[in-house]
Parts: C-alpha cells; structure tokens; sequence
C-alpha cells in the first residue's frame, strides 16, 4: 500500500469520528515515566494525542508523530488549548518513509499497530537508535483482542515481549531489556463496556 493510501486511510479513521477534547493516556504510560526525570520524549504514532498531552504536563519535552495529517492537526490544536503548545511539536511522518531527527530520552511506541504493511521491527531498531546513552524505548502492544478493537480477527496473533525484543535484534552489549512482560487488566471501550485485556510490554534502556 502506498504512501497515499496510508494517509487516506488513518485519516478516514479519524475524520469519521469526533476530536477528544481530553484524550485520555495510554493505560501503561505512567508505569514507565514515574521514576524518569522529564527531558526529550518522541511519540511514535501519537493517535488522539493523550500521551503526547499527559508527558508535556509532566515537564517532557515532546515530538510527536502521526501519518495522519487529522491526528497531527487535531493534537496541535490541543496542545495549544491545553496550554502545552510550547512543550509538544507535532509532525506527519510516515514510518517506512521518514522518521523524526534527534536524540531522545524516551521513545514511546504504544499500541502502533496498523491493518497496512510496516516492518515495525524495523521502525523500533531505528528508535533504539535515536536513544541518548541511558534512554528507554517504551514499546506497549496489545496481547489480546478487545470486543471493541478494529480488528476482530479469531486468528491473530500478538507476539510476545521477548519475541518483538528478538526481532528487533539489539546488540546487548549497548541495550538492556528492563522489563518484558504480558499484564492483564480491566479496559473500558469508546462506548462504556468493559473487559479484561493483556498488554505486552517491552522496556529497553540504551546503556552506552
């Protein structure tokens, strides 16, 4: 699929349902930044902009990035109504093609997952890249089906923490993997249910 079409698409995804005014963070989030000291975070895949949003109250200097050009136009003018326009910058890339410049401290990927063709192991290595010395990659995937998730089909499968940590192929004599696990929670959907979900969660911290 090109380009275009993945414009055309998360945009569709987008246009067709209202902007939050308050979008919510992601549920893992706080978990990893609560012992970090704020600094330069970049925020791949940024959605409705609830992380983006939630890091720059905390101090976090913030990149986010979206292949939609709603999601980023939505966030700009969020962040500004939130008062955090001057700690978040927000950018169209589209992953296989570009990836933002820089040197992070923290690099969250939560829950990029996408119906359309990316080497996400790949997308990943380059954010381990873009780590400074004692910066962590914060991947967050889902690890189960939620009645209300996109995709709904029964044979997909979620790759564990270990696998995508193996796929992304590090060497680990420069990165350490803090944490890889699958935490199970209850999820509250767009329209009020409930149900209980797991999270794959994957931490790596950049040592040299």
């Amino acid at each position: 699929m090109s380009i275009t079409d993945a414009v055309t698409f998360w945009d569709g995804i987008y246009a067709a349902r209202p902007g939050v005014t308050d979008p919510r963070p992601n549920y893992r989030l706080g978990e990893t930044v609560s012992s970090l000291s704020p600094g330069d975070v970049l925020d791949l895949g940024c959605g409705d902009g609830g992380d983006a949003l939630w890091l720059a109250r905390q101090g976090w200097r913030v990149t986010a990035v979206d292949v939609s050009t709603v999601a980023v136009a939505r966030l700009i003018d969020l962040a500004r109504s939130h008062g955090v326009r001057g700690r978040v910058v927000a950018e169209r890339h589209d992953l296989r093609e570009s990836f933002p410049p820089g040197r992070f401290d923290l690099i969250c990927a939560h829950y990029l997952h996408t119906p359309l063709d990316l080497d996400k192991s790949s997308v990943l290595r380059r954010a381990a890249h873009g780590l400074r010395p004692g910066g962590r990659l914060s991947v967050v995937d889902h690890g189960s089906t939620a009645p209300w998730s996109w995709n709904q089909d029964p044979d997909v499968r979620y790759p564990s923490p270990q696998e995508v940590a193996a796929a992304i192929g590090l060497d680990p004599a420069t990165w350490t993997v803090e944490r890889a696990d699958a935490p199970r929670r209850i999820a509250t959907g767009p329209d009020g249910c409930t149900a209980e979900v797991t999270d794959h969660v994957l931490l790596i911290r950049r040592t040299a």
